[in-house]
C-alpha cells in the first residue's frame, strides 16, 4: 500500500522506516507475534497465550458445569489466575489423561493443569511448578466412631477399597479385611450402611464429597504423614516459564486467592 504525502522530502525517510520494520517483523513468517509480545521469553506455543492441557472430565478439578456448560474447576481457576498474573490470555485444550504427557512432549501446549502429582519418576522427565495442591491419605469412618484412631486400629476391621488403588495396599498392610468396590461412591455407601468399618481415600475426595454433601455423617479418623503434591507440569526447556509461574503462585497464595479457591471447591484451603 502507498500513502500520498504532501511533503515529498519525507518519503525517503518513511520508506526507510517501513523497510526496517518489514525486516524486523517479517523474518519469521509465522505470524506468531513480535519479540516484545506478552510472554515471548517463555517460549509459548502461542505468543501472548498460556495454553493449558486439562481433562475437562475430572470433577472438581476440571469439568463442565451441568455436563455441557463452561469449563470450570479448581485447577482451571488456578491456571486462569496464574495467566492473569503473567499478563497472558489462557486457552484450555481438553485432552484425555492417557495422551496428555505425549501432547506436552509434542509441544501442543505449555503446561498441564490436571492434578499432576510430583513424583521422582516424573521429575526425571519434566519440570514442575511449586505445588498448588497438597493432600494426604485419610481413613474415613462414620461420625462418632472412636474405635479407629490409628492405622494399627485397622487390623481386623473391614474397609471398602478399589483393588487397583494404592489405598488398597495401605489397607491390607494395616491388617484390614478389604471389601472390593469400584470407587468412592460405592465405598462411602457401604460405610454409611454400616457394612464396612472404614474406607481409605485421598483427602481431596473426602473434602469434595463433604462440600457437595454437607449433611453426610462421616469424618476423618486418621491421616497419613506423607503428603501428595500436585503442580503444573512443563517440559524441561521451560525454565523461565516455571519461574514466572512460581512467582505468580506465591503472590496468589499471599493474597489468599488459592485459599479462596480451595474453600470454593473443597470447603478448605488445600494449597499447603
Amino acid at each position: 500500500m502507498t500513502r500520498t504525502r504532501t511533503i515529498l522530502g519525507l518519503a525517503a525517510a518513511s520508506a526507510a522506516v517501513v523497510a526496517l520494520a518489514a525486516c524486523s517483523s517479517g523474518d519469521s513468517g509465522s505470524g506468531s507475534g513480535s519479540t516484545d509480545a506478552a510472554g515471548d521469553d517463555y517460549g509459548l506455543v502461542q505468543a501472548g497465550t498460556l495454553t493449558v492441557a486439562t481433562e475437562g472430565t475430572y470433577r472438581p478439578f476440571s469439568f463442565h458445569e451441568d455436563g455441557s456448560g463452561d469449563l470450570v474447576g479448581y485447577d482451571v481457576e488456578v491456571a486462569e489466575a496464574v495467566a492473569e498474573k503473567l499478563g497472558l490470555e489462557v486457552q484450555f485444550q481438553e485432552t484425555q489423561w492417557d495422551a496428555i504427557f505425549a501432547g506436552l512432549d509434542a509441544g501442543r501446549f505449555d503446561v498441564i493443569a490436571n492434578q499432576v502429582s510430583i513424583t521422582p519418576e516424573r521429575e526425571e522427565q519434566y519440570l514442575f511448578s511449586e505445588p498448588y495442591t497438597v493432600s494426604r491419605g485419610v481413613v474415613v469412618v462414620n461420625e462418632g466412631d472412636t474405635s479407629i484412631s490409628s492405622f494399627d486400629d485397622l487390623e481386623g476391621k473391614t474397609t471398602a477399597q478399589s483393588l487397583t488403588s494404592n489405598w488398597y495396599a495401605l489397607a491390607t498392610e494395616s491388617g484390614a479385611n478389604v471389601e472390593a468396590v469400584e470407587g468412592w461412591a460405592q465405598a462411602v455407601a457401604l460405610l454409611q450402611q454400616g457394612r464396612v468399618d472404614a474406607t481409605i481415600n485421598d483427602e481431596l475426595t473426602f473434602l469434595d464429597y463433604l462440600n457437595t454433601t454437607p449433611d453426610a455423617a462421616i469424618e476423618v479418623a486418621v491421616e497419613t504423614d506423607e503428603t501428595s503434591e500436585s503442580a503444573f507440569a512443563l517440559t524441561q526447556d521451560k525454565e523461565a516459564l516455571v519461574e514466572a509461574i512460581d512467582e505468580a503462585l506465591a503472590e496468589l497464595r499471599e493474597e489468599g486467592v488459592l485459599a479462596e479457591l480451595g474453600e470454593k471447591y473443597f470447603g478448605a484451603d488445600v494449597s499447603e
